[in-house]
């Protein structure tokens, strides 16, 4: 018997989802501007850091949750941009209904890796690594289809076309964050001093969002042991390059078979540093 976290979890994939979705979006304007990702891509940490460098205050989840929701969540919301406008976070592939994003954008090989870690964790998917990236490369995993197209439907958005689209890549903000912190500003329209968006970034480091989230005891809290279990944690540990190590030649060769062209053309490389995947190991599966 699947429990109700299964139950959701295959409601979300399903098509009964299209009419809550249009009902999520209900109520947007034109000075929204959207926080756009596939899921496990930095979406939240970018969060932290404008919460930040706009209010001026200590980020925890309940303030970034209220003043940047999910869309769908979206109607309370404060506005923080110098135009009357609301920073509202989507998963969803580009809809008509946005008129202005930053998309951040992360490894697909990552995504996956991480994608699998927290599903298995909350206990949506009991199912080998092999067996979920076959229907992750499928679009079959989550509600958002494949990474490949998602980034596509951004990509190629009338949004990019005139300008109102600021592509981000993780990694990138990982490696550089006060530049690529600064260039979102300026696409904002927001003035932010150097001092700002360091503290900003100080104080939401790996480290600190780890404890923000002990402070948010909804989030993966256990009662029995007063913790938060590290396999249910959210806040992982967002390496850039991890799939490098993890990922069997098989497994690679499935994911750069499906996205490579995609992968190609946001300037990641194909073999990371000239470092081989590891050979898959021989199981008596096979």
């Amino acid at each position: 018997m699947p429990n109700f976290r299964q139950m959701r979890y295959g409601l979300a994939k399903s098509k009964l989802r299209a009419p809550l979705v249009w009902r999520r979006h209900r109520g947007l304007n034109g000075k929204d501007v959207f926080v756009a990702s596939y899921p496990r891509s930095g979406s939240t940490w970018l969060r932290f850091l404008l919460f930040e460098a706009l209010t001026r205050r200590d980020a925890g989840f309940d303030d970034v949750n209220r003043y940047i929701p999910d869309v769908g969540m979206h109607r309370d919301a404060v506005p923080l941009l110098p135009s009357g406008g609301r920073l509202i976070k989507t998963h969803e592939a580009y809809r008509s209904d946005y008129a202005r994003a930053i998309y951040i954008v992360r490894d697909v090989r990552d995504v996956a890796l991480s994608e699998y870690a927290y599903e298995k964790a909350q206990g949506w998917v009991t199912c080998s690594l092999d067996e979920f990236l076959e229907s992750f490369v499928r679009g079959k995993v989550n509600g958002y289809g494949s990474w490949q197209t998602h980034a596509r439907s951004w990509l190629d958005s009338s949004l990019a076309r005139r300008g109102d689209l600021l592509v981000v890549r993780y990694g990138d903000l990982k490696r550089e964050p006060e530049t690529n912190l600064s260039q979102i500003a300026g696409f904002l329209g927001v003035g932010l001093g150097d001092e700002t968006i360091r503290a900003a970034i100080r104080n939401n480091s790996f480290q600190n969002m780890r404890k923000k989230e002990e402070e948010a005891p909804q989030i993966g809290y256990d009662p029995r042991t007063r913790s938060i279990a590290e396999d249910k944690r959210f806040v992982r540990s967002g390496k850039v390059g991890g799939w490098v190590e993890r990922l069997t030649s098989n497994q690679l060769a499935l994911l750069t078979e499906s996205a490579g062209e995609m992968l190609v053309r946001l300037g990641f490389d194909l073999v990371s540093q000239g470092t081989e995947p590891r050979p898959r190991a021989a199981s008596s599966a096979d």
